[in-house]
């Protein structure tokens, strides 16, 4: 695969500002644990970027078409910095009878990101030939995976010889960068009848899905897997460790490490064999959520450490095995046109999904105990295989959307 110019702009442009995510985030739930004390506070952190991001999936489309592509992925990012600046200059007098203030912010960065990340998905397939998707969504997807792997770590490291303020402010720089780097994309075309009404913009994305077989049967999957994939927040996984283990935290970590790993793993798998992939994308996406089924069961039976670190490895390696293949798909069931608004919608599924099936796993673990809520999350993964492997016929590369 040749990568050309505007794919290697779009990788770094997009890296750079998710290391800047993963750094600033660091920095405001450290500033917020310090000013408050409060686990229970610092948990807002991730519910406030889930609701604004799914407020901005659903709202996202109402720009679509009156905007370039690449400068509504562009402008979002720069409102991400100038937000950033602003969180900056705040943290100098920010002080624990005010600190709700932060969230105003971190909302406004997550309801900016909830925009920009359909529009990157969607750029994608406009700067990468399709029989090439395949090796451009791994290569995307490894170096975001070993972005959130490495990020965490380094975050917390920069915390101990430098202030959260001081943290923000690096961060700046990368997403000054970063925008920089966003605006010498190619402009993109946009082909396209204007919808009547505000209505039928928001609409236009569902209505794409229903009408199109593949992309209905992938909601559904998104669906159940999203609440599947509640169980591996870190709440939920601390406590499996802690209580169905019994081991100390540093499992906790090394579990999540491994999952990492194996997502980094799944994407260079897809790389180096996407030719093979290519040919039978209907038989990988039914064999990888098959075997997460299967390998999330076994977790969920687990007692013994050191198999809880394998199983959680498989997990993630065959979770990336369907999700490379399953998004090539989506890049080529509709014309490139429509590819954001159907990318919007599937992300309201996945962020509304998320926020309600963390709130039903982390009740259900309270009440029915940890092992019960990861055998959930296996009976979910069941039913994905089952509508993946009744319409198999569906999971193939449309070339003709192109």
């Amino acid at each position: 695969m040749k990568l050309n110019k505007n794919f290697l702009l779009l990788l770094l442009g997009n890296s750079l500002a998710n290391i800047g995510d993963v750094l600033y985030m660091i920095s405001v739930i450290s500033t917020i644990f310090v000013l408050t004390g409060s686990a229970t506070a610092s948990s807002f952190v991730p519910f406030t970027i889930t609701t604004s991001m799914f407020l901005s999936s659903i709202l996202t489309p109402l720009l679509i078409g009156k905007v370039n592509l690449k400068w509504l992925n562009a402008g979002s990012q720069i409102g991400k910095t100038i937000s950033l600046f602003i969180l900056g200059f705040m943290l100098m007098g920010i002080t624990a009878s005010n600190y709700y203030l932060i969230f105003l912010i971190i909302g406004f960065i997550a309801f900016l990101d909830g925009c920009a990340n359909p529009i990157r998905q969607t750029m994608i397939p406009h700067y990468v030939e399709p029989e090439h998707l395949i090796q451009a969504n791994g290569i995307s997807n490894t170096v975001t995976q070993v972005i959130q792997a490495s990020m965490w770590i380094v975050g917390s490291m920069f915390l101990i010889v430098m202030s959260s303020q001081q943290l923000v402010w690096l961060v700046g720089l990368l997403f000054v960068v970063a925008s920089i780097i966003l605006c010498f994309l190619e402009d993109v075309s946009q082909n396209r009848t204007e919808p009547k009404g505000k209505f039928e913009q928001i609409k236009e994305g569902w209505v794409t899905i229903i009408n199109t077989p593949v992309l209905k049967r992938i909601a559904w999957i998104d669906f159940f897997e999203t609440i599947a994939g509640t169980v591996w927040i870190a709440a939920i996984l601390y406590v499996y460790v802690s209580d169905g283990l019994n081991v100390d935290e540093k499992w906790w970590g090394f579990i999540n490490g491994a999952f990492f790993l194996g997502l980094i793993l799944g994407s260079v798998y897809c790389i180096k064999f996407s030719n093979f992939i290519e040919k039978n994308l209907g038989t990988f996406i039914f064999l990888g959520s098959l075997l997460s089924f299967v390998v999330t069961l076994l977790f969920s039976i687990n007692s013994i450490p050191i198999v809880a670190l394998i199983l959680s490895l498989f997990v993630g390696l065959f979770a990336q095995i369907k999700s490379i293949p399953q998004q090539s798909i989506i890049q080529t069931s509709v014309s490139k046109e429509h590819l954001t608004t159907v990318y919007t919608s599937l992300g309201a599924i996945g962020t509304g999904m998320f926020g309600i099936g963390s709130l039903v796993m982390g009740l259900l673990a309270d009440f029915m105990g940890i092992r019960f809520v990861f055998i959930i999350s296996g009976v979910l993964l069941a039913i994905v295989s089952v509508i993946v492997h009744q319409n198999k016929r569906l999971f193939v590369r449309n070339v003709m959307k192109q």
